[in-house]
């Protein structure tokens, strides 16, 4: 198995994620649940950095979990609207953020744009021609 949420989390603030909007300003906190504690993560999203403390002040969006959900998230094994609807994780606040928040956390191993996709479409449909 990959990387635990803790470890994709501490490692999180690096850099720039290009995937989110550029005038995103929000705060975001994690409650991963294990063997009856509660550890918050919270997030701070704006200019397309994320800076990640350990907080459980209150943010725009609230989400809880198990800790095993979020180290699948964390390796791309699920995605959040799929925990979402299996009601593996709760979400308190603006759901809009939820949407947002999936660009932070990876996509499964060997996916690819489907813009990616469609141009190679396009590419072999033209070396037909």
């Amino acid at each position: 198995m990959g990387a635990t949420a803790a470890q994709f989390l501490q490692h999180l603030d690096a850099g720039r994620l290009t995937d989110l909007p550029e005038t995103t300003s929000v705060t975001v906190r994690l409650d991963v649940r294990c063997d009856g504690c509660t550890e918050h993560w919270y997030l701070t999203i704006a200019d397309q950095r994320v800076q990640v403390t350990r907080s459980s002040d209150d943010a725009d969006l609230v989400v809880g979990a198990s800790r095993d959900v979020f180290d699948k998230l964390a390796n791309g094994q699920m995605h959040l609207a799929v925990a979402l609807l299996r009601n593996e994780l709760t979400v308190r606040g603006n759901m809009a953020l939820l949407m947002l928040l999936r660009r932070v956390f990876p996509g499964p191993a060997g996916a690819r744009h489907p813009r990616e996709l469609g141009r190679a479409a396009l590419a072999r449909r033209e070396e037909r021609q």
